[in-house]
């Protein structure tokens, strides 16, 4: 493949708004990059369109303004400004070199060299450029047959490339899981070199690009990658082993379930209250992330593969459907009957509450003690008795 051409987001009318304006500022000055030419050379969807130009990020905006084009800065200290178009983002990044880098932040200068600018990237395959027409540029000589062949290679030298920025330890793993189909040697052996250096990285950004490489279709080979060079146990201590996740893959697949980050962390880790907490504090966890480990961790939940009907909706009322499912994916089983199950059911509402108690006489904790008392004997009787059954209990 040596040109795009037949692309329809590279010929669509935003688009080519967008490059126009650019181009008549200064022609030639606009280039695609990353992962719209990666994804399009490959043959998978292309989900953002980005765009390197050789223009300083405030002749950008005013190139926008005079097209009127929407310019917001996002990120106008790093060169990157970002054009709407009807809701469409494309985001315009001035082509950099790197002055200094620690591994984990970058001083750039602004260059118009376009091989400066590939050099500072990761992988060759997001180092490939295309014009308004189509046509491919490859400065590091190595990445158009790179994502032809699925493979993720560093730029240059993988030890530099790391120390520049030691997140690029997980941007490979990620990477690999999404668009490889071999490891490459060289670049799994630096990168158990420089695991350390992963120490440096805030752990809002490990989590980040967990989440994302936890979201590839298939992330087996890559975290068994990672446990081999020991960034596994490094981030995430808890995993006990990788097993856990290949019997989930298996269940999604026969289940026809859709990738889910969440559960294959949970697949990864031992299941009690001490790895969770341990987790969800070391990657910082939201509170609805956290919440969910806590209630898939739940000793309280029974294995909910062997409930009867009863039982389960038992399970459901109590601990939600969300931490059910969890478990269900998880038993190592085939539960898609299980999965419909608790897909069609709707939770009922406890029909008595603290004014009904009042209109009944009882007074202060009574009240809680009596409600809590009802609701479980309703539970019990599978949710079956009736507002009238239940006041004249209440007042019996």
């Amino acid at each position: 493949m040596t040109s795009l051409a037949d692309q329809d987001w590279l010929t669509d009318a935003k688009t080519a708004a967008v490059m126009a304006a650019l181009e008549a500022e200064k022609p030639g000055s606009a280039r695609f990059v990353g992962g719209c030419v990666r994804n399009a050379i490959m043959g998978v969807p292309v989900d953002d369109i980005d765009i390197a130009t050789q223009l300083a990020p405030e002749t950008v905006v005013s190139a926008l303004e005079k097209a009127g084009i929407k310019a917001v800065p996002t990120g106008i200290e790093h060169g990157t400004i970002t054009a709407v178009i009807d809701k469409t983002p494309f985001e315009i990044t001035t082509l950099r070199r790197d002055v200094e880098t620690d591994g984990r932040r970058a001083v750039v200068a602004f260059t118009e060299d376009w091989a400066e600018d590939a050099a500072r990237r990761d992988f060759r395959l997001n180092a490939i450029y295309a014009d308004a027409g189509g046509n491919l540029y490859d400065p590091t000589g190595g990445g158009i047959e790179d994502a032809r062949s699925q493979r993720v290679i560093f730029i240059g030298d993988p030890d530099t490339r790391l120390k520049e920025d030691y997140l690029r330890i997980l941007r490979f793993f990620r990477f690999y899981a999404w668009y490889g189909t071999a490891i490459d040697a060289e670049g799994l052996a630096a990168c158990a070199r420089q695991k350390d250096g992963l120490k440096q990285i805030a752990v809002e950004r490990i989590w980040k690009e967990l989440h994302k490489l936890l979201s590839a279709r298939e992330p087996v080979e890559a975290v068994n990658a990672m446990a081999e060079t020991g960034v596994l146990a490094l981030l995430l201590p808890e995993a006990e082993a990788t097993d856990g996740l290949h019997d989930l893959r298996v269940t999604e697949t026969l289940c026809g379930v859709a990738p889910d980050p969440m559960l294959r962390l949970m697949a990864l880790i031992h299941r009690s209250a001490n790895s969770v907490m341990a987790v969800s504090k070391r990657l910082r966890l939201s509170n609805a992330e956290s919440d969910r480990l806590t209630r898939w961790a739940a000793d309280n939940l029974s294995g909910v593969t062997g409930l009867n009907g009863r039982e389960l909706r038992l399970a459901l009322y109590w601990h939600g459907k969300q931490a059910v499912v969890d478990r269900a994916m998880l038993s190592g089983r085939n539960v898609r009957d299980l999965l419909y199950a608790v897909l069609a059911w709707k939770r009922p509402e406890f029909p008595v509450g603290g004014e009904d108690a009042l209109a009944a006489g009882l007074e202060g904790p009574e009240i809680g003690k009596a409600l809590r008392a009802l609701e479980e004997w309703w539970m019990e009787q599978d949710f079956q008795p009736d507002r009238e059954e239940l006041l004249a209990r209440l007042t019996a």
